[in-house]
């Protein structure tokens, strides 16, 4: 049996999953909190007893700590390690630049440079890292594989990806726009395919990832040729505490007017924007509740963000010249019918009809929520990146 630990590192936790490679099933998943803090916390499931355990008083003072919080809970919780050994280790790395544009095995010169990419993520890149050389301290064995959220968009031709800046500057800092969320939408692009019985190589797809975080990307023939986020994560749809698109003449002139410091700027755009700053909360259950309830702030901001998405599905339909499905994914996606609904109401003339009682019914599986008649097949398919990094994993490695 061949199995694959998938890793997600941040830098105060860390998720992971040992999945079964051959069946595509996950065997055990867990959570390491508050890495370095006074008092860390993990918590561990075997998935094929269903038996939890945790610790919300753990020392874990540095990952490679935490990684043995994690071989511990395997040892008490199972399974074993012994039964189901790891053969490849899979590492999420959000950054990949121009320099990978797939997976690749994790080399000192790998690491080198998904450290030099640092400045193009700096909360993330080095938080990745750091999970990288803890996992391989503790599965020296096993060869490590870097999985980078940028990788799939490296598809986007020039006049996508290009910013209109002076060229000498935008070479000289590789100040391009890159997209996130790869491996979430390069997973449910291909399950769209599958689930429809259609060639991928057929299909124009919009896949809406919809979490705190949100992306959009255009993906013709299991291409990305378009995507909403850009040099970082801040740049396109609405986002639970992220701006998305945004002006940036707004920037000087906060900075100029109000006297923030780019430092202040950066952590207004990614911690205090999107729904939080619209509202004060930047949970999307609990703004919609608002709603619901006659908060006429909570309505607004819910406005705005649909409003940005429905601008970017008209967008990628002309893109894409044409348009076969589009898909809702992640937490947001997946969950929210209302918002699904309200999203797509009225584009009946690109073709997209929902079905309200198809729509409304809450499932973890794969499905339509299109009418017969819609030209466009609407989905939710809910995504799985980790899967899709064991997969990825195990084809380079194995």
């Amino acid at each position: 049996m061949t199995a694959a630990l998938v890793v997600n590192s941040g830098s105060s936790s860390f998720k992971y999953q040992l999945i079964e490679l051959d069946g595509e099933r996950t065997l055990a998943s867990g959570l390491v909190e508050r890495i370095g803090e006074s008092s860390g916390s993990w918590k561990h499931t075997n998935a094929l007893t269903g038996e939890s355990a945790s610790n919300d008083a753990a020392q874990v003072p540095d990952h490679a700590a935490g990684f043995q919080a994690m071989l511990d809970a395997f040892a008490r919780t199972g399974p074993s390690f012994d039964e189901h050994p790891p053969s490849v280790v899979g590492h999420r790395v959000v950054h990949g630049g121009t320099t990978f544009d797939r997976a690749t095995v994790v080399t000192p010169e790998v690491e080198q440079q998904i450290e030099a990419l640092a400045s193009l993520a700096p909360l993330h890149n080095p938080a990745n890292l750091e999970g990288i050389r803890a996992a391989q301290q503790v599965f020296a064995d096993v060869p490590h594989v870097a999985v980078f959220d940028t990788a799939f968009h490296q598809t986007m031709p020039p006049h996508a990806y290009t910013y209109a800046i002076p060229a000498d500057l935008a070479e000289q800092y590789q100040i391009r726009r890159y997209g996130m969320h790869g491996t979430s939408h390069k997973y449910v692009s291909e399950q769209t395919a599958v689930f429809l019985g259609r060639p991928l190589a057929e299909l124009k797809t919009i896949v809406l990832h919809l979490g705190n975080g949100a992306s959009a990307a255009a993906i013709d023939g299991g291409r990305s040729i378009e995507t909403s986020m850009g040099l970082t994560p801040l740049e396109g749809l609405v986002m639970g505490t992220r701006s998305g698109d945004l002006d940036p003449a707004v920037l000087i002139h906060l900075h100029r007017r109000a006297g923030l410091s780019f430092d202040d700027l950066d952590d207004m755009l990614n911690k205090r924007s999107g729904l939080l700053g619209l509202t004060g909360n930047g949970d999307m259950r609990d703004v919609q509740a608002a709603a619901i309830d006659g908060d006429e702030t909570a309505e607004a901001a819910l406005a705005v963000y649909r409003h940005r998405i429905r601008r970017y599905v008209g967008a990628y339909t002309a893109q894409l010249g044409g348009l076969d499905a589009v898909v809702f994914t992640a937490g947001v996606g997946e969950n929210n019918a209302l918002l699904r609904r309200r999203v797509l109401a009225g584009l009946e003339h690109l073709g997209i009809e929902i079905d309200d009682d198809r729509n409304e019914l809450h499932s973890r599986e794969a499905r339509v929520i299109s009418t017969d008649v819609s030209r466009v097949a609407v989905l939710v398919i809910p995504t799985n990146e980790e899967l899709e990094i064991a997969r990825q994993s195990a084809a380079v490695a194995l």
